[in-house]
This record gives structure tokens, C-alpha cells and sequence, in this order.
């Protein structure tokens, strides 16, 4: 058994130990910081010690040249015998050496030579090469006069250095200056002509020397003079407090300069630092290297250029030079949160504008899909609100003209929700839950315009958006990892939709917002057939045909038929008319017909028929009466005998009973009990949907449908041809009458001048008393009717008139 401890040590450990060793550690630090202190006063004496000496040996070198100036004034009076009878030894001239900033090391493999070697490329010092030129400069200067100076004291001397040693003499100052480490390549010579260019001014020599260093030794030198001239470059034309190294004075050297930049800077950083790309898309890329931390400031001053001049291009083949560079260094801009939401926002903004053409928009898609790609979360969701925004935005108005972008743009959003599904449920359900708040204040709160919030354009392609996104990525036939659509992430925000846009299609169920109806059905519709989810849609079309829009006689009309995909609210003028009318059971014939198409290989469809068959037969048989009831003023009146709308009804309900029959054929032969849900779900799985009735109807009136489309189109297109060569025409005519009208002006300025030069000639010839008027005030009178002939024949025409009523009442 081991010894127990003292009842003293004890208490000791218990009272007293804690505050002595708290006490010992404040010894400890007041003992070390005694350390330090010794060590920098011997530190601080050995630096003085070294001063000292350097003083000392400035002082000897002062007073050794100080006795050679008392010896140069003792050999004036030699001569020049004399002088070399003496002996002596021409001491070499030693050059100052100039404070030049510390280099680092040659990257390994790199084979740049001295005059592109330098591997600093921090911008905040790019400006302090200036006081190595100057000091480069005065040790030039000085140098040559004191050749000077010997020339005038001692031409003998001068003489025969020139004899032997020619190379003193002949000193070039332009190898002095030569470009070395980390100078600048392009700095200016002593000796300039009349004609050169300014000390900073960017010249084609330069930017292609720029050029050839980074094609061939990958400079980061030649890179970095680059950034600086392109930045110049950029802001030239603007009005900004910077000052920049470079300027850029010629439209030649502008298009060299961004050239260069655009195409040469990717490569070069891409062979400092190359990317790796993992199989599941992930980027690695060395940002604790010190070659990144050197090129990161380049690479980020050269990002921030390439945004600034993106901004306020309008060439679209510059804009996709540029839009082509940001996206070849996006992974190494991942670092800087900043530069990100800026090219986001840069980018979106070409991506959503639908006045831009095709392939821009197309080129800033690819970089924004790229970021969703490579990007991190906090990336991905800052792109996805701002691709949504960015949307909304571009599809404010909706005409003929820009519906084909604005599908572009939806369709290809459609793929960003795809990249990361956890976070695309996040913001699809944040975004679906703001549509059904905006519908939720309009029913509660109603006032005079609510309604307005939910029955526009941006409100309609949000709800058609979400309709393609959950049909996309809820679909098994687009997504095979899928087995079912319920396997998705996004399934479960189905319903949520489901119910926001069923509630703003009965919003307003007036006539005059049938075609609105018409688009939430058709992204309804979506939802169905490629979740396989059921969705009554059959109410909401048989409400339109139960309105007295469909049911009343309608008024003949010449107006143009109505283009139901760009339409929301129909005008007061269709209200009531025959094409209206063949308008909307056009569109509910083949909405009631892709709806029933979705479900033609259901085993329950002879079931799901029999509502709407028996709606539709007492709807058709109420038409037949021509004498019938009217329900809101309980008069008499007629039908429509529409025969349109009779024969497509009547063609809707004969292949519903033919694809019933197609379906009670086959069901004759199953043998499963209907509590089998796997084998119901497989029923006619094999067999395609168009060699069901119902679904060979469907695909002809589609394609008929595709044929008047694009006959459609192409009238469109003919009549903005037409309408632009009409106004080239009417240009030219107007242009050709200006013309005509201003060599009118000059011939009676001609004639005038002759006319007024003899007047007085002229007003001789005639009595004043017979009545003529002076040919000097007729040709002025004539000139003011060219001028003005509008308001001239208005008042003749004034005249003519009170003459025939002052006529007539003197008649009277």
C-alpha cells in the first residue's frame, strides 16, 4: 500500500497550490519577455556596429576621392609626357547599383529570359519602377558629363582613351537602361525622334512583343503589363478619377490590346496553374500554392476589366470574345465571392434579355451553367436567385417577336434546378409559396386592381416555369435514375402548384380571360403527363363552353383572328364576334382532347369518359333547340348553330367511345384483381400512345396544328419584310423630296438675286396705279409658298371659300 500523504500537504494542495503555480506562470512570462528585450538591444547594437562601419568606409572612399582631386589639380601643369613617364593605373569606373525590388524564384520548367522574368505582379507596386529609372538616369547623366569634362581639361587624354580604350567612350546608354529583371520592356530611349510615341503610350510593337512573350515562355511579366494596358484600355473613353500606367491612343492598338488579353491570359494562367477536374465535376485547383497567391491579384484586376467592359459593349462579337474568356477562368474566380455576384448579374442580364441574339444568350447560359457546376452551395444559390430574378424580368411583355426567347430562357432555367436537387427544392418551394401568397391577398384582400398582381405575363411564365421544371426532373422518361416520379426531390412541390395555378385559372372566369385559362391549362396538362399525377381539368373547360360566349350566336367580323400564345386578355372588340367564338372552341376541342390523350392507356379510361361524354351530349342537344331559356334573364333566345363548334364535339366524343372500346378489348384479357397496383400501373405499358385512338387523334391535330403554326410564322415574317422595305421606301422618298426641296430653295435664291439687284428697273417698267403687283414681292410670295406649301394652299383654299359666300350674298 502506498503511503498516504500528509494532512499539511493536504491542505496545502487545497489552499494554497492553484495561487502558486498561477504564480510561477507570471514569473515565467516576466522572465521571457526579459529574454526578448535582451535580444533586440544585441540585435539593435550589432545593426549600429554595421552602420558604423559603413560610415566609416563612405568616409574613407570621401577622403580618397577627395586626395584625388588634389592630384588632378597637380596633373594639369604635367604634360603628357611627363605624365605617362610616371606610371599609373585607369581605375575602372564602378556603377551605382540601384534599388531594385527582390525577385522570387524561377518557377521550375519555365524557360522565360530576363527580359520577361519577373515573377511579382502585385498592381499596388506596379508604379515603383519609376524611381529606378530616375536614379538610372542621373548615373547617366553624370557619367557622360564628366566624359564631357575631360574632353575640355585634358583633349590629349581624352585622345587616347579614344585610341585605347574606345569602349569607355562609346557608351551606350540604351545598355545601361537595358530591360533587366522586373523593368519595364518598353521604356522609352533617351534619344527619341520628333515623331516617337509618349513615354506610356501602348504601340502595336509592344502589344505583339506582349504577345510573343506569352505564347512562347508563358511570361507572367508580359501578362502582367497586359492587365495594366487592358484596364487602361477598358476605362478609355470614361471619365474617371484612376490614373493608369498605359494609355491607348489608336483604335489599331485598342483591338490589339483586347485581343491579346482575351485570348493569351487564359493560357497563360492555365499553364501556372492548371485545373483538375474530378468525374463528379469538382475542381481542384492549388489556391494555397504561392503561384496562385502571386496571380490571384492579376487574375481578379483581370476579371473586374473584363465585367467593366462587358457592361457597355454593344458589338455582339466582342461581347462574345469577352463572355468566351470569363468562362475559361471560372474556376479560378471561385475564391472571390464578389467578382461572382457580379458576373452573375452581368451575365444574366444578356441570358434574359430576349432583344439580344440567339448565340449570346446562349454563351452567358453556358457561364452560368458552368457555376452551377463547379460552384459551391452558397454559389449555386446566390445562381439560382438570380437566374429566377433574371427571368422574371425578361418576361415582362410577351409578343410574337420575343415568345420564342422567352421559352429559350425558360427551358434552359429548367436545367440549373436540375444541378443540385436539395437546394432546388429549397428555392422552388420559396418561390412557389410567393405565387401562392400574392394569390392568397387577392381572395382575401380583393380591391379594384388586386387582381392585376396574378393576371399578367410574369405571374402566367412563373407558373409555366415551375410546370417544365417539376416535368423535367419528376419525369422518369427524362430523369432514368428515376423509377417513379415520386422519387424525386421536387415531387413533393406537385401539389402546392397544382393548387396555386388551379386558383388563379377561377380567378376572373370571365370570357375576357379565356386565353390565360387556356395557358394554365396547357402547364397543367404538363404536370400530368409526365408526372402521371390526375389533375381534373375537365370543369374548367366545360365552364367556357357553358359561358354565353360559346353559347349565344355570335356577330360576323372581319378583324384578324386572335394569336391565343401571346394573348392574356382579350380586347373589347372580339367580345361577342364569330372569330372569337372559333377561336375558343378550337382551343377547348384540343385542350379536352390532350387531356383525354394523357390518360388513353389508363385501365379505368371507359370510366373516366362517361362525366364528360354525358355533359357534352346535353351540351349539344341544348344547342339543337332553337327556342331555349336563358339563365341569367329567364327569356327566350337563340342558339348557336355554330357548325364548327357542332362537328368538333361531335369528332371528340365519336374517338372517346372508339378508344373505350380500344381499352375494354384489352382489359377483357388481364387477370389481375384491381387491388394489384403494379399491374394496373404496367397495363398497355409496351404499347405506344399513338396506336391508341385517342392518341393517333391527338398526334394528327398536333402536327396540323405544328403546319398552321409555321405557316403562321412565315406570313409574319413576310409582313415585317414588307413593312420593313415599305419604310426603306418611304425613307428614300422622303429623303429624295428633302433633296429636291433644298435644290428648289437654292434655284429661286438664284433668281432672286438677279430680280432685287434690278429692281429698280423693274418697278419702272410697270404703273403702280394699274394694279400688278411687283415681280420682287411675286417671287417672294412664290419662294414662301415652296417653303410652306401646306399652310399656303390651306389658305387659298380659305380664300376660294369666303370668296364663293361673299358671291353668294350678293346674289342673295
Amino acid at each position: 500500500m502506498t503511503k498516504s500523504q500528509k494532512k499539511s500537504t493536504r491542505k496545502f494542495e487545497k489552499k494554497h497550490l492553484k495561487d502558486v503555480l498561477e504564480r510561477r506562470k507570471g514569473f515565467a512570462k516576466i522572465k521571457q519577455r526579459h529574454q526578448k528585450k535582451e535580444k533586440k538591444r544585441a540585435r539593435r547594437e550589432k545593426d549600429n556596429a554595421v552602420e558604423k562601419d559603413e560610415d566609416e568606409q563612405a568616409a574613407g572612399s570621401q577622403t580618397a576621392r577627395n586626395d584625388k582631386g588634389r592630384s588632378s589639380e597637380a596633373f594639369e601643369n604635367m604634360t603628357v609626357d611627363e605624365f605617362f613617364a610616371g606610371g599609373f593605373e585607369v581605375p575602372t569606373i564602378k556603377q551605382k547599383t540601384t534599388g531594385k525590388r527582390k525577385r522570387g524564384p524561377e518557377p521550375v520548367g519555365n524557360n522565360e529570359d530576363a527580359e520577361f522574368s519577373d515573377e511579382s505582379v502585385d498592381l499596388d507596386r506596379v508604379e515603383s519602377d519609376s524611381g529606378d529609372e530616375n536614379q538610372s538616369d542621373e548615373e547617366q547623366a553624370g557619367h557622360k558629363s564628366h566624359l564631357a569634362a575631360l574632353a575640355q581639361k585634358d583633349p590629349e587624354f581624352y585622345k587616347y582613351l579614344q585610341e585605347n580604350d574606345a569602349e569607355l567612350l562609346e557608351f551606350d546608354e540604351d545598355a545601361l537602361g537595358a530591360l533587366s529583371e522586373g523593368e519595364d520592356e518598353e521604356r522609352p530611349k533617351k534619344k527619341q525622334k520628333g515623331n516617337a510615341a509618349p513615354k506610356n503610350t501602348v504601340t502595336l510593337s509592344m502589344a505583339s512583343k506582349w504577345e510573343d512573350a506569352m505564347k512562347t515562355l508563358h511570361s507572367t511579366k508580359a501578362m502582367r503589363e497586359v492587365v495594366i494596358a487592358f484596364r487602361a484600355a477598358v476605362y478609355t473613353n470614361e471619365e474617371t478619377a484612376k490614373t493608369f500606367k498605359y494609355t491607348i491612343s489608336s483604335p489599331e492598338v485598342y483591338h490589339q490590346v483586347l485581343t491579346v488579353a482575351m485570348k493569351q491570359i487564359p493560357q497563360v494562367i492555365r499553364h501556372h496553374l492548371p485545373v483538375k477536374e474530378s468525374i463528379s465535376r469538382k475542381v481542384r485547383l492549388p489556391t494555397d500554392s504561392k503561384k496562385f497567391q502571386t496571380l490571384a491579384s492579376l487574375i481578379m484586376a483581370f476579371a473586374n476589366s473584363l465585367l467593366h467592359l462587358l457592361q457597355g459593349l454593344s458589338d455582339d462579337g466582342t461581347i462574345k470574345a469577352t463572355l468566351t474568356s470569363i468562362q475559361e477562368l471560372l474556376p479560378y474566380l471561385l475564391s472571390f465571392k464578389k467578382v461572382i455576384k457580379t458576373l452573375l448579374k452581368s451575365t444574366t442580364e444578356i441570358w434574359s434579355d430576349t432583344g439580344a441574339s440567339e448565340v449570346l444568350r446562349v454563351n452567358a447560359f453556358l457561364i452560368i451553367r458552368r457555376l452551377a457546376t463547379i460552384g459551391d452551395a452558397s454559389i449555386k444559390e446566390t445562381l439560382l436567385k438570380t437566374a429566377y430574378q433574371g427571368l422574371i424580368k425578361g418576361s415582362r411583355n410577351t409578343t410574337p417577336h420575343n415568345l420564342p426567347g422567352i421559352n429559350l430562357m425558360k427551358n434552359s432555367a429548367v436545367d440549373l434546378w436540375g444541378c443540385d436537387a436539395a437546394l432546388a427544392y429549397t428555392t422552388g418551394f420559396t418561390y412557389i409559396r410567393q405565387l401562392a401568397i400574392h394569390l392568397r391577398t387577392t381572395l382575401t384582400k380583393p380591391t379594384k386592381d388586386s387582381y392585376k398582381a396574378i393576371y399578367n405575363w410574369q405571374y402566367v411564365h412563373s407558373l409555366d416555369f415551375w410546370s417544365r421544371a417539376l416535368s423535367t426532373h419528376c419525369s422518369p422518361a427524362a430523369n432514368l435514375l428515376l423509377k417513379k416520379p415520386s422519387e424525386s426531390p421536387l415531387f413533393p412541390l406537385v401539389y402546392p402548384l397544382v393548387q396555386v395555378t388551379l386558383g388563379a385559372l377561377r380567378l376572373i372566369p370571365t370570357p375576357t380571360y379565356f386565353p390565360l385559362r387556356f395557358h394554365l391549362v396547357r402547364a397543367l396538362l404538363r404536370i400530368s403527363r409526365s408526372t402521371n399525377t390526375y389533375i381534373p381539368l375537365v370543369p374548367a373547360l366545360m365552364e367556357i363552353l357553358q359561358s354565353p360566349e360559346v353559347r349565344d350566336p355570335a356577330k360576323a367580323s372581319t378583324i384578324k383572328p386572335m394569336d391565343f400564345s401571346t394573348t392574356l386578355r382579350a380586347a373589347k372588340q372580339y367580345s361577342k364576334t364569330r372569330v372569337y367564338q372559333d377561336g375558343i372552341i378550337e382551343q377547348v376541342s384540343e385542350l379536352l382532347a390532350e387531356f383525354f390523350g394523357v390518360w388513353a392507356k389508363s385501365i379505368a379510361f371507359p370510366e373516366l369518359i362517361i362525366p364528360p361524354v354525358v355533359l357534352l351530349k346535353r351540351w349539344m342537344k341544348d344547342l339543337s333547340n332553337p327556342q331555349a331559356i336563358n339563365s341569367s334573364n329567364k327569356k327566350k333566345s337563340k342558339r348557336n348553330r355554330n357548325p364548327k363548334l357542332i362537328s368538333s364535339m361531335t369528332l371528340l366524343i365519336e374517338k372517346l367511345n372508339l378508344n373505350a372500346e380500344f381499352i375494354q378489348r384489352h382489359r377483357r384479357k388481364v387477370e389481375f384483381s384491381p387491388k394489384d397496383r403494379e399491374q394496373l400501373d404496367n397495363f398497355l405499358k409496351d404499347v405506344p400512345i399513338e396506336e391508341t385512338p385517342m392518341g393517333a387523334f391527338v398526334a394528327a391535330m398536333k402536327e396540323r396544328q405544328e403546319g398552321q403554326r409555321r405557316l403562321l410564322d412565315e406570313s409574319r415574317r413576310q409582313e415585317d419584310e414588307a413593312r420593313r422595305r415599305q419604310g426603306e421606301r418611304e425613307e428614300d422618298v422622303r429623303m429624295v423630296s428633302s433633296d429636291e426641296e433644298e435644290e428648289e430653295k437654292v434655284q429661286m435664291t438664284n433668281v432672286k438675286k438677279p430680280l432685287k439687284k434690278n429692281g429698280a428697273l423693274l418697278n419702272g417698267l410697270h404703273d403702280p396705279d394699274d394694279g400688278s403687283e411687283d415681280l420682287n414681292e411675286d417671287s417672294e410670295g412664290e419662294g414662301e409658298e415652296d417653303e410652306d406649301g401646306d399652310d399656303n394652299m390651306a389658305g387659298f383654299i380659305d380664300d376660294e371659300a369666303e370668296e364663293e359666300e361673299e358671291e353668294e350674298e350678293d346674289s342673295d
